[in-house]
């Protein structure tokens, strides 16, 4: 099929997706589109790469380009955003408040850049990450938040998932790159491989979400058309997971998808104890699998040599670079400056190809960047996280169930990948799976101190014999 033809009818295709999802009953505010155009763009390319307008590749050992165009629109959305949340500033303080570890791990941030080695460069990169909690709280403080929430992935996903595979299979030259190895890469929307898994992986997940909410509920409105949406664009997600060849990713999908789907049967319905039960079993067996021995096999299972494709030897090299153990080299600012070009030239000596720009490791990552301390606050954003979001699922287990699987699969993607940075797909998904998850307890707890006032208290009764009549928050 020609490449006209076919951006013609990808088109037609995706305007009937958006066509097919509406729901005149359940508008969220505009003001969605801001973390939607948020995402889209720090999920694919940034709008200079859209528009032929990328910076010079960064040199190595000098400090990384960046296009003023793409720092005017960051800063243009983050702007929208906060006038956004002024009008909330109630619901966004109490939010914040209630997230306490995200704000002690940005005032660490913050406070690390007193003894980086370029502290105005990464003041910037600290002012910019304030944008991902922006556009959360956006989603989050909406007047109808479970739709918001629905519209966040589904508007992101039915232009970048299809695009994508129009970019593979049509425009090869927007679509596919070469690596470091000069194999052939599909990035699709995106600019490499492991970047095109995690947005899919994220998205899919929303994706299956939905389709199980609908299969499991087929009296909701316009249940067919919506159904066949989100089934079309998990469709096209599987494919890209496949296409994309990131086993990271695809391994994490799969463990989302099968935890989310395990903790939504009534054995799990009825407390959360069975949840933790699941959780801590998987994460038992993988750790004992690679204290056994087992991390080649499980390497070579998911499509990896035993070193992870040279990631051991990267850790290797960078850990020792860390200029202060405890601190780090500041937020975002290790691999600016002379260190990057050292990393090169050992890689290279060691037989590697290239120089890395990440650890490849989100806690090895962090540890550069912030040290232990750092680490330590991504353990407690993880805790609170997991267990606020299994606190959301007493009060919705559907949603509940998606935002554990958000917490549980960001803990096992960045045992090979970097994913706790900021304006990346995987981070703002666990800053909404943990800021969301207090927004869900809140409602809850809300709807259920107006009923008692109505009705007084709610008398104790076994649960076998009544049906579970506790609302939703998707029906609050």
């Amino acid at each position: 099929m020609p490449p006209p033809i076919a951006s013609v009818l990808f088109a037609i295709g995706i305007a009937g997706l958006f066509y097919l999802d509406r729901d005149e009953g359940t508008r969220p505010s505009k003001a969605l589109w801001l973390p939607v155009i948020w995402l889209a763009t720090n999920g694919s390319r940034p709008v200079s790469g859209w528009l032929g307008m990328s910076p010079p590749a960064t040199i190595p050992g000098q400090l990384p380009t960046t296009s003023f165009l793409d720092q005017s629109v960051a800063g243009a959305l983050m702007l929208l955003g906060a006038i956004v949340l002024i009008r909330r500033r109630w619901d966004a303080s109490a939010l914040l408040r209630a997230s306490w570890p995200i704000l002690l791990y940005f005032s660490f941030a913050l406070v690390s850049l007193a003894w980086s080695d370029f502290p105005g460069w990464g003041f910037k990169r600290w002012i910019r990450a304030w944008g991902d909690i922006v556009m959360v709280l956006i989603v989050v403080t909406d007047a109808q938040p479970a739709t918001a929430f629905k519209r966040l992935y589904s508007r992101v996903g039915f232009i970048l998932l299809p695009l994508s595979f129009l970019f593979i299979k049509y425009y090869r030259e927007l679509g596919v790159t070469h690596d470091d190895w000069g194999a052939m890469e599909n990035t699709g929307v995106t600019t490499d491989k492991n970047m095109l898994g995690v947005l899919v992986f994220v998205i899919g997940l929303g994706a299956l979400w939905q389709v199980v909410s609908l299969l499991r509920d087929k009296e909701q409105p316009h249940f067919k058309r919506r159904l066949l949406a989100h089934g079309t664009l998990l469709a096209f997600g599987i494919n890209l997971l496949f296409t994309a060849h990131s086993a990271t990713s695809a391994a994490c999908f799969a463990l989302g998808a099968g935890l989310m789907l395990a903790i939504g049967l009534p054995l799990f319905r009825r407390g959360p104890a069975a949840v933790h039960v699941l959780v801590l079993t998987i994460l038992l067996a993988g750790g004992l699998t690679a204290l056994l021995g087992g991390k080649d096999d499980a390497a070579r299972a998911l499509g990896r040599d035993p070193t992870l494709s040279t990631r051991t030897q990267i850790w290797e090299i960078v850990i020792p670079m860390v200029p202060n153990a405890i601190g780090g080299a500041g937020f975002e600012t290790f691999w600016a400056g002379p260190r990057a070009k050292a990393v090169l030239t050992q890689n290279v000596a060691a037989g590697g190809i290239g120089g890395p720009n990440e650890a490849h490791n989100g806690y090895i990552e962090t540890y550069l960047n912030l040290g232990w301390i750092g680490v330590a606050l991504i353990a407690l954003i993880l805790g609170q996280g997991y267990r606020r979001a299994v606190g959301a699922f007493r009060h919705d287990s559907e949603l509940g169930a998606l935002l554990v699987a958000y917490v549980v699969t960001a803990v096992t993607y960045n045992i090979t990948e970097a994913g706790f940075r900021m304006l990346g797909p995987l981070w703002f998904f666990l800053l909404l799976s943990v800021v969301g998850a207090n927004r869900i307890i809140s409602l809850g707890e809300t709807a259920s101190e107006a009923a008692e006032e109505l009705t007084g208290p709610t008398p104790v009764v076994r649960e076998s014999n009544v049906p579970d009549l506790k609302p939703t928050w998707m029906e609050l």
